[in-house]
């Protein structure tokens, strides 16, 4: 019998798939489009698991299996992708803030957002912020850039 993970999707849905997965699905895992997740949507932390089953590694041994952060001349699109692998973002999260917003996330999220809320901690990254108040609807992600963290905060109460 085939093991399942589960991965999110580019759309944010979590999906079981049996492994070995697809090339293609293996392609766009490994180029953060879509990652691997638990079936409740937690991020997945599988010691050097692979998704191609007992033969591979969980990416290269520069990376130690994290997706690398884009260059900063790199197209908004990579930013997005690197966003959702490397944060949670949905993609259409991630591609509502600006390239300039992206480029300001940490390399890896320092801490996970509050459960069942999905709000992020008090003491987040503004971009985290912008993203939050985004989802609930109360901005678009370019009017949300023009507040200060404090005041998306106080929107989001």
């Amino acid at each position: 019998m085939a093991e399942t993970i589960y991965v999110r999707g580019e759309g944010g849905a979590i999906l079981a798939m049996d492994l070995p997965l697809p090339e293609g699905i293996e392609q766009r895992v490994e180029a953060g489009l879509i990652r691997r997740v638990n079936a409740d949507g937690s991020p997945h932390t599988a010691a050097g698991g692979s998704t191609r089953g007992e033969s591979g590694g969980s990416g290269s041994a520069l990376t130690q299996g994290v997706s690398p952060r884009p260059a900063k001349s790199a197209p908004k699109s990579e930013w997005v992708a690197w966003a959702a692998a490397v944060h949670g973002y949905s993609t259409q999260d991630a591609d509502a803030l600006s390239k300039a917003a992206l480029q300001e996330l940490p390399d890896l999220p320092e801490q996970q957002p509050q459960p069942g809320t999905g709000r992020p901690d008090e003491d987040a990254d503004k971009p985290e912020w912008i993203a939050y108040v985004v989802r609930l609807g109360k901005l678009s992600a370019e009017d949300a850039e023009n507040y200060t963290k404090a005041d998306l905060i106080e929107m989001a109460n």
